[in-house]
């Protein structure tokens, strides 16, 4: 599976962006799909992920009520629409796919990772 981020720029906080993630590959309908994101000087981090039919998703505390993650299987694209910006949330976001077919909070379960999207949240 090859993965490419996009979407990614400025907003002001309490703005809105979405990035999205196109997959190549025959795997992505029966893949678990996550979105990481890493700060300067930060570990990257968990932010959402979705199990392979998008019927269930799992967030962090942090992005709870603001993120949403959803997938359209048919065109092999994986979304983050992300609302109520905050400059915390300031970070490059990468996509990333698992060979299991639930979400999953942890790096290591995934196997194939996107090349990062910037995004910036001025205050």
């Amino acid at each position: 599976v090859q993965l490419q981020a996009s979407g990614g720029g400025s907003a002001q906080a309490g703005g809105s962006l979405r990035l999205s993630c196109a997959a190549s590959g025959r795997t992505f309908s029966s893949s678990g799909m996550g979105w990481f994101r890493q700060a300067p000087g930060k570990e990257r981090e968990f932010v959402a992920a979705i199990s392979w039919s998008g019927g269930s998703a799992y967030y962090a505390d942090s992005v709870k009520g603001r993120f949403t993650i959803s997938r359209d299987n048919a065109k092999n694209i994986l979304y983050l629409q992300m609302n109520s910006l905050k400059p915390e949330d300031t970070a490059v976001y990468y996509c990333a796919a698992s060979s299991g077919r639930d979400w999953y909070y942890t790096p290591g379960r995934y196997d194939y990772w996107g090349q990062g999207t910037q995004v910036t949240v001025s205050s």
